[in-house]
Parts: C-alpha cells; structure tokens; sequence
C-alpha cells in the first residue's frame, strides 16, 4: 500500500481577520456565505470587481475565533490592500499571518474518508478540512509553519513534491486562481467556479453579485474551461487554440500532457471531437466529471 502524502504548498499564503464585525464584513464582499463558515465548515469563495470579473480567489476557514483566508502568496499584499479599501468603519482587523502558519495539501484523504466538500475539523494545532471544491482534491491543512513537518510525520504522512498535486488538480480539471483566470477579465460562470462550489446565488449582495447572477439565469455562457488532454509539445499559458484555421480559445496552465484551456463552446461542438492544436501540440478537450454544463 502506497503511504499518504503530504504536499507544502509554499507558493500559498494566509491571511486572518478578526473581530467582531469580520463575518459579515466579508459577507457583504466575496461570492459564497461566510455565514457558513464553522469550526466544521471551510467554504470557497471569491472577490470579484463591481462588474463581475475576477480577482482573488480564496478558501475560508474558521480558527481561534477568527477567519484564516487561505491565498495566492504573490497577490496577498494586493489582496490585503483591496479588503482594506472596503473596511470603513468595520470592527475587523486584517493581518499578513503568512510567516505563522504553513497551507499544506493531503492529497489521499479525499472520498475514501466519507468527507464531504469542506468538513473541517482540528489538526495539528491548527485546522484540516475537504476541499471546499472538490472532494476528490483531498484535504488541505493550514497549520503552525514551526512544528509543520513533524505533525505529518507523526500522522504517518510521507512528504511528497507539489507537482503531484498540480498534477492531480489538472487531472480533475480544476483551475488554480490567477494561473488560469485572467484579472480583472474572466467570469466565474465560465471557469466552472460555480460547479466548484464558489458561489452561492441565495446569499444577496456582494460584490459583482448582479452580473453574476444575469450570467447564470439567462444563460449566455459561451465559452468554458476545460481540461485538455496534450499530444506534443506543452503549449505555454496564453497560447491560441484553434480548430482548423479558427481561433477558438487559449491555453492556460499544464504539466506533463493534461492542461486547462479556455474555449468557445460553438468551436469545441463543431471541432467534432478533432483534435485541436495549440502551437506546435494537438489539444483533446474534455468536459471534468463534475462539471454541469
């Protein structure tokens, strides 16, 4: 039996809020129901511009009475200075803890466990809870950075490099934040965040909820993500896909012959099932399992 692994995910930070005003502060910004978030409950979300498009994505989860907002470590400080914008006069603080604590992915403890997308629950002095996403992601972790490794050491966990779980994520066709939504131009409805758990359309106002919302009740979605499977040489992120001599989308993030790219519904239906090309490779787009459109 192969041991389960733990994978550091160094290129991810974390962020806390706190206060008495921190829930509904967040509530009233970001694309899910923070009221949700519990001990027991981790949610995916995210922040989006007053029309609809994207900024940050994010995983909340509930820790030491406050809110641990799980994010891309290079965009943090944009993140933080966005929230801040929308602070006011909200009793919330909002701290850079990226030094304190470590995101860490467990990749085998996924449906086998009975776990449903994001049961949280205490870990390793700190939190660990389903994807939020997609139960077959596994388990996330965020944990004290000092006492990190040997925590999932003492779990009977074996380190593992983070191209396993990049590649598990494009396997399953998920996307990963901005290497495959483009800021400030790409729609969640799109990019399957919907079918991802992102958004919850009963919660009310947020902001870019109007759109959102327009996008997915009178359906007007053309274009999707999907997972590609690669015959050739791994097209670098922004490449055009075409079918035959038309332009029908754009290669996003890949590894080791699976990749994203984001197409035109029309031109995948009248491809028929041909091969793509994108560059010098030939592109097999797949629609994921879980996916509903």
């Amino acid at each position: 039996m192969t041991q389960a692994r733990f994978i550091p995910l160094p290129e991810r930070g974390v962020l806390r809020l706190a206060g008495e005003d921190a829930c509904t502060y967040l509530q009233g910004l970001v694309s899910n129901d923070v009221r949700k978030v519990a001990a027991d409950k981790a949610l995916y979300a995210a922040l989006l511009t007053p029309q609809g498009k994207f900024l940050f994505d994010f995983f909340i989860v509930a820790f030491d009475g406050a809110l641990l907002l799980d994010v891309e470590r290079a965009r943090k400080d944009d993140l933080v200075r966005r929230l801040t914008l929308y602070r006011l006069r909200a009793k919330v603080t909002i701290e850079d803890v990226s030094d304190r604590f470590a995101v860490v992915a467990l990749p085998d403890r996924g449906p086998s466990t009975g776990a449903t997308p994001g049961a949280a629950r205490p870990f390793a002095e700190g939190v660990a809870y389903t994807d939020p996403r997609l139960a077959d992601l596994g388990e996330r972790a965020i944990v004290p950075a000092s006492s990190a490794s040997a925590a999932f050491a003492a779990a009977g966990l074996a380190l593992a490099p983070v191209e396993d779980y990049d590649r598990l994520r494009l396997d399953l066709g998920v996307p990963d934040g901005s290497r495959d939504l483009e800021i400030e131009k790409s729609f969640l409805i799109e990019n399957n965040i919907d079918d991802l758990n992102g958004i919850d359309f009963d919660k009310g106002c947020y902001v870019g909820q109007e759109l959102t919302a327009r996008t997915k009740f009178r359906a007007v979605v053309r274009k999707r993500l999907f997972r590609v499977d690669v015959d050739g040489p791994l097209p670098a992120p922004g490449t055009p896909v075409r079918s035959g001599e038309t332009e029908i989308g754009t290669m996003r993030s890949g590894r080791d012959g699976v990749g994203l790219a984001f197409l035109r519904l029309d031109g995948v239906e009248r491809a028929a099932g041909a091969a793509l090309i994108a560059g010098e490779a030939r592109l097999r787009p797949v629609k994921p399992d879980w996916a509903r459109f």
